[in-house]
């Protein structure tokens, strides 16, 4: 088991996360320093409690420095990791502006076509209406609108460990419609255990 889903909230989570057998769910009030040394993936979603996180900065920081993954759902509101900035929200946003472009390919996304996440029963912005600002050397994967607001990156870190940042409602909540849930779980799993990225 490498990869923990930090459970945030109070719905109970799918059984594609809870039998995964490489996943440990850990209450977010729960998690030690000890925790992070133990595994090589972090999971975390919008409910994420950053003011506790930010406690655990020295272990997030060491976490990935020896390699590990973070998939992180939502906005940056503390800085929790170095060169982390604060969330950015595209102004008044009108539906051109949280139309999606697929900038570079990640296997996460592999298949799925870009409007079965774009909407939620024909309404946008559920998906992200922002970004997390890119760190240097970020690679930005979706973007939103003309201007291609990076609602999701990647980022090799210089020091080790990588980043994944979707700055919207969580990834695997979203293309319900077409049943993508389950999928998407999958495959956040897989990436944040070390699995294909677009990074070199």
């Amino acid at each position: 088991m490498d990869v923990i889903w930090l459970n945030s909230g109070a719905e109970p989570l799918s059984p594609v996360i809870t039998t995964h057998p490489r996943v440990r769910v850990v209450d977010q009030h729960g998690m030690t320093a000890g925790d992070l040394g133990a595994v090589s993936g972090l999971v975390s979603s919008t409910l994420l409690d950053q003011d506790a996180m930010l406690a655990l900065r020295p272990a997030l920081e060491a976490f990935l420095d020896r390699g590990g993954r973070w998939f992180f759902n939502g906005h940056f509101l503390r800085p929790m990791v170095a060169d982390f900035a604060p969330y950015r929200p595209i102004r008044q946003p009108r539906r051109a502006d949280l139309s999606q472009t697929r900038l570079a390919p990640h296997p996460i996304f592999a298949g799925i076509e870009i409007a079965h996440l774009e909407t939620n029963k024909g309404v946008a912005g559920f998906y992200g209406r922002g970004c997390n600002p890119l760190p240097e050397g970020a690679i930005p994967v979706t973007g939103l609108g003309a201007e291609l607001v990076p609602v999701d990156w990647v980022w090799a870190r210089p020091g080790g460990g990588r980043v994944f940042s979707h700055a919207g409602n969580d990834l695997d909540q979203l293309g319900r419609e077409w049943n993508l849930g389950p999928l998407l779980q999958g495959r956040i799993i897989d990436w944040a255990g070390g699995g294909p990225c677009l990074c070199a």
